[in-house]
Parts: C-alpha cells; sequence; structure tokens
C-alpha cells in the first residue's frame, strides 16, 4: 500500500471497532491503540519476551505456512511460552497483524533513496513493495485491509506524499494524492495476481492440471470459430508474459499518464 486513502480518523475509529474514547483510552485507562502502549516491564523468565520477539516468531511462521498458520497460541508454542503471557504485549491476534504488516513496511522503508526525480522515487517504492511482498506473501493479503497506521507504514506515506508535494505540475495536495492513488491502485493489483498465480501454480493438484489441460482445448475449439478474433490475436501473437517485465511495463503506463496530466 503506497497510502492509505480511505484512512481518517473516523474511520479509524471504526475500525477499532469503539475501543477508543474521546480520551483516547480504554475503560482501564490503558491507550486502544497497540502503537501507544508501552510493552509491560522485563521480569525474570525462563523465556524471554518482548513485541519484537512475538512478531518475528509470527512472521516465520506466516512465511512458511501463511496467515492461517499465525495465531497467538502457535507464536506461544514457537517461542515456548505460555498463550497468557503474549497477552501482556497484544490484545488480540489483529493486533499481532498489525504489527507484523508495519515490520514489513521497515523493510521497505529502510535506506529509502532520495532524490528530485518524482518517477524514480515512486519506481523504487513500487518495486520494494512489490519484493517484499513476494519475501512475505501473506503481506499482498493484508495491503488492502486494515489502515496501516504504525510507524513504518506511515513513514511509507509520508515519503511517498513528500515526492509529489511541491513537485512541478502538481498544484495541490488532491492532484499528489490521486497520482499516488492511481499506482497504489496498479501496485497492489499487480502484486496480488502476482502472487495468485504463482500460488495456483505451486498448489496444483493433479485435478487442477486435468481442468488446465480441458481449458486449453475449450479455448482452442472457441477462438477457432473466429467469434473472437481480438482475443485470438492476444492469445497466438502475445510474447510469453515475465512478471518482472509485465509489472514495470504496466506502471510505466501508469506514471507516463500521471506525467501527461500534470505537464498538461
Amino acid at each position: 500500500m503506497l497510502i492509505p486513502f480511505t484512512w481518517t480518523p473516523e474511520n479509524a475509529y471504526i475500525e477499532e471497532r469503539g475501543a477508543m474514547t474521546a480520551g483516547r483510552a480504554t475503560g482501564d485507562g490503558e491507550p486502544a491503540l497497540v502503537w501507544e502502549r508501552p510493552e509491560p516491564p522485563s521480569r525474570p523468565a525462563l523465556t524471554p519476551l518482548s513485541r519484537d520477539r512475538i512478531v518475528r516468531a509470527a512472521i516465520r511462521l506466516a512465511d512458511a505456512d501463511g496467515l492461517a498458520s499465525v495465531s497467538l497460541r502457535k507464536v506461544a508454542t514457537d517461542l515456548d511460552a505460555g498463550p497468557m503471557r503474549l497477552y501482556g504485549y497484544l490484545s488480540s491476534k489483529d493486533e499481532l497483524l498489525d504489527l507484523m504488516v508495519d515490520t514489513v513496511y521497515g523493510e521497505i522503508t529502510s535506506d529509502l533513496p532520495t532524490g528530485d526525480d518524482w518517477r524514480a522515487s515512486l519506481r523504487s517504492l513500487a518495486h520494494r513493495t512489490r519484493q517484499a511482498a513476494h519475501r512475505h506473501e501473506w503481506f499482498a493479503d493484508l495491503l488492502a485491509g486494515r489502515p496501516h497506521i504504525g510507524p513504518n507504514a506511515l513513514a511509507y506515506v509520508e515519503a511517498s506524499i513528500a515526492t509529489l508535494d511541491g513537485a512541478p505540475g502538481f498544484a495541490d495536495i488532491d492532484a499528489v494524492l490521486r497520482a499516488l492513488g492511481a499506482v497504489n491502485a496498479y501496485v497492489i493489483g499487480a502484486i496480488q495476481q502476482d502472487l495468485t498465480r504463482s500460488r495456483a501454480w505451486r498448489g496444483a493438484e493433479p485435478d487442477d492440471q486435468a481442468r488446465r489441460t480441458a481449458t486449453d482445448a475449450y479455448m482452442r475449439r472457441i477462438l477457432a470459430t473466429g467469434r473472437y478474433p481480438a482475443l485470438a490475436k492476444a492469445m497466438n501473437e502475445r510474447t510469453p508474459p515475465d512478471p518482472d517485465t509485465d509489472f514495470d511495463t504496466g506502471l510505466d503506463f501508469i506514471l507516463d499518464g500521471i506525467a501527461t496530466h500534470v505537464t498538461r
């Protein structure tokens, strides 16, 4: 996610399902958001814990077996700790997912290149996001979900906005946000399409192969009727797909369109 365009203070309130009061605290006086709650003080234990250790363990599980493998109980088992101990650091699985996502944003935003070329900067952010999603496939599943408001996610948003704010042709902040929205929509869609195809081929069962064979034969018969000449041309004459080239080309289309619009 390049920027959480749907985020406003109002729907952030809704996302926390009413846990935040006007005083930004829960009924017991604790801040409702994990980003504002301090960790409990450390104490002697056979297995020392911290939010970072908990999150790293959850990421290991998700990288190996997907988001379905992540639960507070499984993370506790991985850390050789009792599940109830984790609740001193987190209040729910949703908070764990938020922390996992923000950790990946930290990977993306580390050592971001700087410069005045907004196209190069947006391209770098897009590629870093895609590379992170390929390292952590579960990340793509969460890109378009809950608003991401952790410190690393906000640093990502800040870098995205700062790239265009004040650049020639971007008259105001609305123009900046609309341009970023277009890039954001493309990047998320392309990443999710990439990973959907990759997962489908990796997890193919014999029945899936039989279905693909039947589908190929069906399409050949349909195209041979001549009713779909444009589709036939696309199927028969296209260059064999290459995910990296396809991603770059699509991104160029988006950036070229933005450049043409702002210079016009």
